[in-house]
């Protein structure tokens, strides 16, 4: 079968997944395009180009697994990100193209500094500690993350691609050393902002395979890890320090309020990145 005759078939089964959120127009095509990428031992083929039929009998493999829900990371075994392949196993958050905008945010402040200290909070896999540790090789990195298999996962993407940066496991600052406090230039979240009683409204593909504390803190709003944040994150930022914290359009609101009656300063929201819907909002340290 020709290249362009199985991309056509893929897309068209995506398209017709219930367990899919088809938010992004064109998405299914792009990720069809990359099972195709990567059962064709990693480069694109033409379209014109003759697929063999156990080549071809893998990628419709993988576009039923994807059709269930299955994020394309945990297909692929690793997901780009800022020009790290990460590698990505089941049971931690898939990190998305829209949490670049946050890890862009907080290399901007930190390349100024002569000794930059970057946290990342709810870190996940370490996604956005391990860039700020790529992008910005000078500065010191670490990364909390409630959960030990997203610290084992960060600590394994940093020994693969040499980065310097440090994971502990605990809850929000309770694994940062406390001699970092007060010494923090930028502090990242990407907190959990879903109202516990909206999980059962998210799209299969989250709701399924995400683990659930990386989707709600059990809050009756969703701001519960917000509020904690805000409140204990000035004892850690030097005196012009920066908190970024990612959230959803729908919430930017509400995370600004929070941000600015905890005393911080010139508060605002953000939007940019490869996918521009994303929020970051920044503020600077209370005096």
């Amino acid at each position: 079968m020709k290249a362009r005759t199985l991309l056509k078939a893929g897309t068209a089964r995506l398209k017709a997944s219930p367990a899919i959120d088809h938010w992004q127009p064109g998405r299914e095509k792009i990720e069809a395009e990359i099972l195709l990428i990567d059962i064709n031992d990693g480069y694109e083929p033409e379209p014109t180009e003759q697929i063999s039929k156990k080549k071809q009998r893998r990628f419709e493999e993988w576009i039923e697994r994807r059709y269930t829900g299955e994020p394309i990371a945990h297909i692929t075994g690793v997901t780009e990100f800022r020009g790290l392949d990460l590698i990505v196993e089941p049971g931690v958050f898939v990190p998305r193209d829209s949490s670049e905008w946050l890890a862009e945010q907080a290399v901007r402040r930190l390349r100024k500094r002569k000794h930059p200290v970057h946290v990342d909070l709810a870190s996940g896999m370490g996604t956005i500690a391990l860039a700020v540790a790529h992008e910005v090789p000078k500065a010191e990195v670490f990364g909390a993350e409630l959960s030990d298999s997203g610290v084992k996962l960060a600590r394994r993407n940093a020994r693969h691609f040499k980065l310097h940066a440090t994971f502990g496991a605990g809850d929000l600052f309770a694994p940062v050393p406390k001699r970092l406090r007060g010494k923090v230039h930028v502090i990242t979240i990407h907190p959990p902002y879903v109202a516990k009683d909206e999980l059962h409204d998210l799209p299969d593909e989250i709701k399924d395979w995400e683990p659930a504390h990386t989707l709600t803190d059990q809050s009756d709003d969703g701001l519960g890890l917000v509020r904690r944040t805000v409140h204990e994150a000035p004892d850690w930022l030097v005196k012009d320090g920066w908190l970024l914290m990612e959230t959803d359009p729908d919430r930017a609101r509400d995370v600004r309020k929070v941000m600015a009656a905890g005393g911080f300063r010139d508060v605002r929201s953000t939007k940019g990145g490869p996918i521009p819907i994303t929020r970051v909002i920044l503020g600077k340290r209370p005096r």
